[in-house]
């Protein structure tokens, strides 16, 4: 079930609380532990320990099969994902984005400055990770590599999600390993576009100023009932992930005022093909 498991596990630890008129301290009494620790647990901050949440439910008053049934997710939950095998190259702020990309139904957002890595050709991004990891061996590398190729591999795959992607024309004018580096990654968007699930368009820059100028971000929505929409933004050295209701309705609304103000869906592919020409 991954980190995604967790968070929505955590949150189905909160709402039975709620419902059983239960306070943080009262369940921190019940597990003989502090209230940050309960607090960590409904927020998937820490590993939810089968004994502590079976402790918890029985203090909730859940009935017996109902707590065997989420000791059996708890379980499932403590199963690493399919990319902690890379995590010598995957930082721990970013684990969490993978997690959140394989069970999003729909992935919308900005891009400024690259190709989305779900859209990028190898050899466009092995440029962009040589740039970024200037002093990396070349295993090291290989290592980066595959795993962003690897995580392509859901958006053919069965429950695909829907990418709906807006970039800037900068993406497509800053030369990235090359003119012939540069077409493939082209012809890549414009092999994606045929796909049902994927929508992309460019904001160009006669469009102006935008809503979406201080930055790339992500948003994630979900079939689970228990998850919000959770909004990423990455910095350097770290990244800030957004459930609140308003935050998220704002970032939302930026992207929607973007789509108004991109390339309509329909001439995408022709401003691609005229910018590849140039290449």
């Amino acid at each position: 079930m991954t980190t995604v498991g967790r968070i929505v596990l955590g949150l189905r630890l909160r709402d039975l609380r709620e419902r059983a008129g239960c306070s943080y301290e009262e369940a921190a009494r019940a597990l003989s532990v502090n209230v940050a620790t309960v607090r960590r647990m409904e927020k998937a901050e820490v590993g939810l320990k089968p004994l502590f949440v079976e402790k918890l439910l029985e203090t909730y008053e859940v009935a017996r099969p109902e707590i065997d049934a989420f000791l059996s997710l708890v379980e499932d939950s403590r199963r690493p994902g399919w990319w902690h095998r890379f995590r010598d190259v995957l930082p721990d702020w970013f684990g969490l984005y993978v997690s959140l990309e394989g069970a999003a139904n729909t992935l919308r957002g900005y891009e400024p400055h690259c190709v989305p890595g779900l859209l990028q050709t190898e050899d466009y991004a092995r440029e962009l990770l040589r740039t970024g990891f200037p002093n990396a061996p070349e295993e090291e590398l290989d290592r980066r590599v595959t795993l962003r190729m690897k995580r392509q591999s859901l958006l053919g795959g069965t429950g695909a999600p829907r990418l709906w992607v807006v970039m800037d024309e900068t993406v497509l004018r800053r030369p990235v390993g090359g003119p012939e580096v540069m077409r493939a990654q082209i012809d890549r968007l414009l092999e994606a576009m045929t796909m049902p699930n994927v929508t992309v368009q460019v904001l160009p820059f006669e469009a102006g100023p935008h809503p979406g100028m201080f930055g790339p971000f992500q948003l994630f929505r979900f079939d689970i009932p228990e998850l919000p929409d959770i909004v990423y933004s990455e910095s350097l050295t770290g990244a800030v992930y957004l459930d609140e209701r308003p935050d998220t309705a704002a970032y939302l609304e930026v992207l929607d005022r973007m789509v108004a103000q991109a390339v309509s869906v329909r001439r995408t592919g022709e401003f691609l093909d005229a910018i590849r020409k140039e290449f």
